[in-house]
């Protein structure tokens, strides 16, 4: 490592410690002024939600900052391999449902070139459309390729997984999506680091979004994806709670069949399953150099359905988690209990984001405070922590070659994303399953925004709070209303980029599901 490295990890390490300070006096600060504040019920009532909301969303960067100091102290660990003298047999699992030609096609090339000699293909189609059984049938012929239908469709792309891993004894069991190419060297270096260890359960890689240049929205997405693949997975990994991630990943078939296959019960399969792992003892790791290619969403629509779906899921599983922890304290090292915690609630930041939003509307509106701190004070502690944390996390996405623009573009989708976040965490926590939605592969880029109105309710709303507030502000000079202007209009400002996602038109698009 040079000097160079050396300090740069340093002064993030350095800034992080100073974050976490002003998140402790702000927390003391915010909890006093509250306990002393002279309001009424309602506004006490909204006053300690709000702080609520502030706890969570700090809890969460809290997590994430933790993670990136932790990183910037000991760094990863390049994974031990085994120089494989014999290979041992892969099975490589592609679910597919519904799938052009083209894009199935490319994943099973890609396998089919895969530079490991021991290794068998299977296409597990669960289409129940003539067309795409029958395309499904020739690229399986033409590639020589194992084609696994089943007479009964249960738990989606799990249950499709479980029933083929009845008719396989291989050693290892490696799952594509089908909109994933890995290179030719995937297999020869994930088994090697699985033979090194006979403990580890699977090796998760990363994801990364070879079509960025075909829309805005999958170049803002993959910017998020980079957020957790290069920052969170690594994290996780060094604490020994890597959570699969579906895709990209080789699985040690005794851990497999030692838990019972990949978890049906909800529609995060790969996070569910993790758990059940690190249950039973099992290990797992990150291995973070992209070694496959693959297609991210390149529209709204189908990028919040992935949300919408991830947050269903991930909440489904907190409640396992929380109910295990309960049950079994001891069944987890702490770090570990933390990082599934932190993981299985992060959908559910919507909800205190969204009610974070509305305070300064209903003020704005009604005239209704909700937080109660001297403007100086609030200056002193608030605002050396939010500028902290843009610093920090731009710094450290820049460290990784990722550019300024494209970091904010991610930040954008992520606050309009809030709504989706929202429905689909209500639905997990009332037991809503929600299954996977094969999207139409060749459309425009636009949406109809009747399929936003979420967004744009919430739009209009702050729009309407900034023509209120500034007439309010032009007869009473409150600097309180100057105060929350300054919220609405930072929020007004991000939820704008609605219209920048949804209306760039491509001539040619292909719209991928992604799973």
């Amino acid at each position: 490592m040079n000097n160079k490295t050396e300090t740069s990890k340093n002064m993030i390490r350095s800034l992080v410690a100073v974050l976490l300070i002003f998140i402790a006096v702000y927390f003391v600060l915010r909890a006093l002024f509250i306990t002393y504040a002279q309001y009424g019920r309602i506004e006490k009532v909204l006053g300690v939600l709000f702080f609520l909301s502030e706890a969570y969303v700090m809890f969460h960067a809290f997590g994430y900052f933790m993670g990136i100091y932790r990183l910037n102290k000991k760094g990863l660990a390049e994974p031990e391999t085994t120089v494989l003298k014999e290979y041992p047999h892969v099975s490589i699992l592609i679910p597919a449902r519904h799938e052009p030609k083209e894009i199935l096609e490319s994943t099973v090339t890609s396998c089919y070139n895969l530079d490991y000699p021991a290794k068998a293909i299977y296409i597990l189609d669960d289409s129940s459309e003539q067309e795409y059984k029958d395309q499904a049938r020739a690229i399986a012929k033409k590639f020589n390729c194992k084609l696994f239908r089943r007479e009964e469709r249960h738990g989606a792309k799990a249950g499709v997984i479980n029933d083929c891993l009845k008719n396989i004894d291989s050693k290892y069991i490696a799952i594509f999506d089908v909109d994933q190419n890995p290179i030719s060297g995937f297999l020869t270096k994930t088994v090697s680091m699985l033979e090194s260890d006979s403990k580890l359960a699977f090796i998760q890689t990363p994801q990364y979004y070879s079509n960025l240049h075909t829309s805005r929205v999958a170049r803002a997405a993959n910017m998020q994806q980079a957020a957790f693949y290069e920052t969170v997975c690594e994290a996780k990994s060094a604490s020994d709670a890597m959570m699969c991630c579906g895709t990209n990943v080789v699985l040690r078939k005794e851990a497999l069949d030692d838990v019972g296959g990949l978890d049906e019960s909800t529609v995060t399969e790969d996070f569910a399953t993790s758990l059940q792992f690190h249950l039973k003892g099992w290990k797992s790791l990150y291995y973070n150099h992209i070694g496959t290619f693959g297609q991210g969403p390149e529209n709204l629509g189908v990028y919040l359905s992935q949300q919408n779906r991830w947050a269903n899921g991930n909440v489904a599983v907190l409640k396992k988690v929380i109910l295990k922890l309960l049950k079994n304290p001891l069944a987890l090292r702490p770090v570990q209990w933390w990082e599934y915690f932190i993981t299985g609630s992060y959908y559910l930041i919507g909800w205190a984001f969204l009610f974070l939003m509305f305070c300064p509307i209903a003020y704005i509106f009604f005239d209704i405070p909700s937080f109660f701190m001297h403007p100086a004070v609030y200056a002193m502690a608030f605002v050396p922590y939010f500028i902290l944390s843009l610093t920090i996390f731009y710094i450290s996405m820049k460290g990784r070659n990722y550019n300024t623009k494209d970091i904010f573009k991610g930040q954008m989708l992520f606050l309009i994303s809030l709504p989706t976040y929202l429905a689909g965490s209500l639905a997990g926590l009332l037991g809503f399953k929600k299954g996977f939605k094969i999207t139409a592969k060749k459309c425009s880029q636009h949406i109809p925004y009747r399929a936003l109105w979420p967004q744009l309710f919430i739009w209009g709303l702050n729009l309407s709070a900034i023509t209120w507030g500034v007439n309010r502000f032009v007869y009473d000079r409150s600097p309180a209303v100057l105060f929350n202007m300054a919220w609405i209009l930072y929020h007004f400002v991000l939820l704008s980029s609605v219209f920048y996602f949804n209306e760039e038109i491509l001539e040619k698009s292909k719209i991928r599901s992604s799973r």
